[in-house]
């Protein structure tokens, strides 16, 4: 194991920031990720739990928030419905030179709150 990391983003605080800053989507999210969020009820819910994974998988790579792009961190699917990432850029290389070669990745939500847990392997 390289490292974990866990992260709590509280939906209706993300929610605020997404409708205040329009192209923080943009800026954050790969264009499946917002593909999926947005066909949803309640993109915000989808939002924060990927903003969650992504910067769990940041602490798992001993990174901080601004560590690198988030958008270079994307959230994918399994058919199954499993999450994981897929790294791009700068993400990839520094998660490539720390030794990375695979990921665990847990995501949940509540009406509330978003939580991820990201184990880098």
């Amino acid at each position: 194991m390289i490292g974990i990391g866990t992260d709590l983003v509280d939906i209706e605080r993300f929610r605020r920031s997404l409708e205040r800053t329009p192209g923080l989507r943009d800026r954050l999210f790969r264009p499946d990720e917002r593909a999926y969020a947005d066909q949803r009820g309640d993109p915000a819910e989808r939002y924060a739990s990927r903003f969650a994974a992504k910067e769990a998988a940041l602490k798992a790579l001993g990174l901080g928030l601004g560590g690198m792009a988030m958008y270079d961190i994307e959230v994918v699917r399994a058919e199954s419905g499993a999450p994981s990432l897929l790294l791009h850029g700068e993400a990839a290389e520094t998660a490539a030179a720390a030794g990375v070669t695979g990921w665990l990745v847990t995501i949940s939500h509540t009406d509330t709150v978003a939580q991820a847990v990201v184990v880098a392997r």
